[in-house]
């Protein structure tokens, strides 16, 4: 167990239970994490958050210590609502967003659920439109795969890992993530296929971004592969007022791959809009 695990609580929804972290005090950020990862992917954001603010750190429906994604979950707005409910059950009216990938995808549209109680939006390697046909399909049919197998199998983890890091990536990053991908079995495969069709399947949320009036900081590691620099270009173009950041030597999980940039660039942005 490591130590923020003591700060582990659950929040019971009907027909499944959010986990998360709750650390800090100070005004609130809600943290969302990748697809395929979970809460600790921000280990190295943690400690230091939590030294101005009360940090949220939230595990996806079907990953980390949530539990299965439900049935009645159709789209990234069900999630929203999930995460929002999560907020008004610890009586939480005001915070901030900070989303990587599918994190800054329900992110954005949790903003859209409640503009007024979100102060502010951090965007991480992610694209809030729609998904383009093409990557959709190569992703719904790695997806059909998983599915069938109950697993995912070896040749897909060694195509999948790549996609997450930069061009020389740590070596111990790379061997963790793809040691997890081979634990997933059965009803955690399950709850990875569901979601996975929600975040490559889900809708255009940038037909609504004029409605993203609030300070919104976007930021993209400069070899991520599975969204491009393009994309957040592309976000920083359509949201009036946004900035947008290169994080060099890092790719898709920059959070972990370049920590002391992505961090510098947090606080700053965090400091001057909330404290």
């Amino acid at each position: 167990m490591n130590d923020f695990e003591q700060y582990r609580k659950t929040f019971t929804l009907p027909d499944t239970v959010l986990s998360y972290l709750d650390m800090g005090t100070g005004p609130v950020l809600l943290l969302g994490h990748s697809y395929l990862w979970d809460s600790m992917m921000w280990q190295e954001q943690l400690a230091l958050l939590a030294k101005d603010f009360r940090v949220i750190a939230v595990d996806l429906h079907g990953h980390g210590q949530s539990g299965p994604v439900p049935a009645r979950l159709n789209s990234l707005t069900g999630v929203a609502q999930d995460m929002l409910a999560l907020m008004d059950s610890i009586n939480v009216d005001t915070f901030s967003i900070v989303g990587l990938s599918v994190g800054a995808m329900w992110g954005a549209e949790l903003v859209l659920l409640a503009p007024s109680r979100v102060q502010a939006f951090v965007m991480m390697d992610s694209f809030i439109g729609f998904e383009p046909e093409i990557t959709r399909a190569k992703y719904f049919g790695m997806l059909d795969v998983i599915k069938a197998t109950g697993s995912i199998p070896a040749p897909m983890i060694d195509a999948i890992v790549p996609l997450f890091f930069s061009n020389n990536p740590d070596a111990r990053h790379t061997a963790d993530f793809a040691a997890h991908l081979a634990t997933l079995k059965g009803e955690c495969i399950a709850d990875i296929e569901r979601m996975g069709r929600l975040v490559f399947g889900r809708r255009d949320t940038l037909d609504d971004v004029e409605q993203l009036t609030l300070p919104v900081l976007v930021m993209v590691g400069v070899e991520d592969k599975a969204r491009s620099v393009l994309e957040s270009y592309l976000m920083h173009e359509a949201i009036d007022g946004s900035t947008l950041v290169h994080i060099p030597a890092a790719g898709h999980i920059s959070c972990l791959e370049n920590p002391q940039f992505v961090n510098e660039k947090l606080l700053s942005f965090l400091t001057a809009q909330l404290k």
